[in-house]
């Protein structure tokens, strides 16, 4: 009896054993099975780890972080966003200001990608703007835009400080050498020439009154431009810098001396037209505008605006930073790649032909045929 009761305890524990190796051998099997379909769902050497914050590794075994903001390095050393780009704005006048700033504000605004935009308005002391840029490059953002001739000297010796910042700059056409500077300015003189010559035919002195802010950048390029569509076609131009960019009395001042010797058709450039712009529609003068759509100012006078598209070019130096390159290129906006455009106010009843002279205009700068005095 005893024999026979530890013969069956032996058999039992061999069932036992038996039965716990199969089990193992089991989930030996599903374990393989589950790390060869990992293995070939996300490719040798990969994972698929996409939360914030955590390592990924890539096909050539670097890792990279995945922080919201941040960027990833591509294969060719350039950089692909991992978010919104954080880009910071300085600019000298309000970002409403149907002008020089509200341009490049509409311009960022208009471009097809994920911007963190911060703004920093109306710095036109040119000491605040130089701490305003520096703070932005402290503050961690991918991308500083100083739009501002004036801060030329500023960014030179700001720049150099944060080689990892791309600092865009205009309107100016050169980097000043500063390898994470890009520059950018518009050919303001081409869409000056078209506003010359349609001022030309709607008016019946034959002369046109110009209000220029200091004679420099864009501003004198497009006064220059107007002055030479103008006096092309038979009309005299008289011009009246006010030495200011912001200064809306001098500007009005400017305009109402211009009316009361005889102009009958006005334009102008920089923030402070406000006060010509003022001026004209009380005297129910005409007014063409440039950098931004000015016809809000006065609907029923303000013919017809050279509007700056910026996002023409912000969009491709954006594209050379994602690819690796911080700055070291110009950039013009003109009639030909779209970065100008002439927007005709449909409220102001033009004579019959004009509009079709302005499209013939715009065509013959285009082709070279016209020379607008640049």
């Amino acid at each position: 009896m005893a024999e026979n009761e530890t013969e069956s305890t032996w058999t039992t524990q061999r069932i036992l054993i038996a039965v716990a190796a199969a089990i193992l051998i089991v989930l030996g099997i599903a374990w393989l099975a589950g790390a060869f379909s990992d293995d070939d769902a996300t490719g040798s050497g990969d994972t698929t780890t996409t939360t914030e914050g955590e390592t990924t590794t890539t096909e050539e075994g670097e890792t990279t972080t995945t922080e919201e903001g941040e960027t990833t390095t591509t294969e060719d050393g350039g950089t692909e966003p991992e978010g919104p780009i954080k880009v910071a704005l300085v600019a000298p006048s309000a970002s409403d200001d149907l002008a020089f700033t509200q341009s490049m504000v509409d311009a960022i605004n208009a471009l097809d990608r994920e911007i963190d935009l911060s703004i920093t308005d109306s710095t036109f002391v040119v000491e605040e703007a130089a701490a305003a840029i520096r703070g932005c490059a402290e503050d961690g953002n991918d991308v500083v835009i100083v739009h501002g001739t004036q801060f030329g000297a500023s960014l030179e010796e700001i720049a150099p400080d944060f080689p990892e910042v791309t600092f865009i700059w205009g309107t100016a056409t050169d980097t000043g050498g500063i390898p994470n500077v890009f520059a950018y300015y518009p050919q303001a003189d081409q869409g000056g020439y078209v506003n010359g010559v349609v001022a030309s035919q709607i008016s019946a002195a034959g002369i046109l009154g110009v209000v220029g802010p200091v004679e420099a950048g864009d501003a004198v390029a497009y006064i220059n431009g107007f002055a030479k569509g103008a006096e092309d076609n038979g009309s005299t131009v008289n011009i009246t810098y006010t030495g200011s960019f912001s200064d809306v009395a001098l500007a009005a001042e400017a305009a109402q001396a211009h009316i009361t010797n005889g102009v009958d058709v006005l334009t102008g450039s920089a923030q402070m037209v406000v006060g010509a712009v003022g001026v004209a529609a009380e005297n129910d003068v005409p007014w063409f505008g440039t950098q931004a759509n000015q016809t809000s100012l006065a609907p029923d006078l303000v013919v017809a605006s050279q509007v700056y598209h910026w996002e023409v070019v912000l969009g491709d130096m954006l594209d050379l930073r994602d690819a690796g390159t911080l700055g070291g290129e110009a950039f013009a906006i003109n009639l030909e790649n779209g970065g100008l455009v002439i927007e005709f106010n449909d409220g102001y009843q033009l004579p019959d032909g004009v509009r079709e002279l302005a499209d013939q205009t715009i065509a013959g700068i285009i082709d070279g045929s016209i020379d607008t005095g640049a």
